[in-house]
């Protein structure tokens, strides 16, 4: 059981660009558990490294408030940029161990496959992630961005406890398969990307708001002519939420709350008024007219452009 809204921490490292004073970030950090957060989630691709080592900072003394998720697999060259999966039974422990040691902590509560290794069976990985429970490493493990048949496969090896992908109102893709998948084999579903990541917000309003180290800028939704053809939804968005007198972000939030208990989104911030908006979407209830309006507003695939230029990365 985590709370209903957790914090994603890739942007607490430059990713998305701008550059967060470590010091800075750990208060973050620290005021999201003071408001109640229990669910962290980070990576050893974030940064890449140093993500581990700003939540580990933030995390000493507090350790057993929260459920700390991280992730392996998705190698990263030095400036953030896609090197290779490696999903490895050798690498996972690897991996895991040297995460331990930047986390400063003996075990993490969440362990994920970042991204599926199409070079390697997936026993194979679940199997050496499975020794690291054993060992008292890990307690539960997880997948990203995995598909119905490979969520399978993997449930059969050893329990798995969560399936986290990009999921929000224009981001519906896990509504077909990969929700019914997790739904029926008791697996909890965590999206990241609920806001769209930051478009959805309203922030983001062509490339120009973008620093040139922002890693959107390498993704197909955020190239200029699909900014301009996704504005309209942004701006349908924001007037739904005035009407209801919360923020853009909080609306898209809460539509990820609604679509079941089972969903915890994973909102990324590096703005404490941010957080705080963020956490407070967990109180917003929508009507069913509400959620009509939205459904209409947001069909699935109302996009344009896709969420990676590699989609192949993806839902295997």
């Amino acid at each position: 059981m985590v709370s209903a809204v957790g914090l994603g921490c890739m942007a607490l490292t430059g990713m998305y660009g701008d550059e967060v004073d470590g010091d800075d970030a750990v208060a973050l950090l620290r005021l999201a558990m003071d408001e109640g957060c229990t669910l962290f989630d980070t990576s050893d691709a974030y940064g890449p490294f140093t993500n581990e080592e700003v939540v580990g900072r933030a995390v000493a003394g507090r350790r057993d408030e929260l459920v700390l998720a991280t992730k392996f697999g998705n190698v990263r060259h030095a400036d953030g940029t896609f090197a290779h999966v490696n999903g490895r039974p050798e690498h996972v422990r690897q991996a895991c161990e040297a995460s331990l040691r930047r986390l400063g902590v003996d075990h993490v509560d969440l362990y994920y496959l970042h991204r599926v290794d199409p070079d390697v069976p997936i026993e194979d990985t679940v199997g050496a992630m499975a020794d690291l429970v054993a060992d008292g490493k890990v307690r539960h493990l997880g997948l990203s961005e995995a598909a119905p048949g490979t969520i399978r496969r993997a449930h059969a090896v050893h329990p798995i406890a969560a399936l986290q992908s990009e999921y929000s109102l224009w981001t519906r893709d896990p509504e077909p398969a990969v929700l019914p998948t997790t739904r029926a084999l008791g697996i909890g579903f965590v999206a990241y990307g609920p806001v769209g990541r930051g478009f959805l917000s309203g922030a983001v309003t062509g490339p120009a708001d973008l620093t040139e180290r922002d890693l959107r800028r390498r993704h197909p939704r955020f190239a200029e002519e699909n900014v301009r053809a996704n504005a309209p939804l942004a701006t349908a968005l924001a007037a739904m939420a005035a009407d209801r007198g919360c923020t853009a972000s909080q609306l898209a939030l809460a539509w990820v709350l609604a679509q079941g208990e089972d969903i915890v989104p994973i909102p990324g911030t590096a703005h404490l008024g941010h957080l705080r908006d963020n956490l407070l979407a967990a109180s917003i209830e929508l009507s069913a007219e509400d959620l009509a309006a939205l459904d209409a507003a947001f069909p699935p695939g109302v996009a344009a452009g896709e969420r990676y230029a590699d989609m192949s990365l993806v839902n295997r």
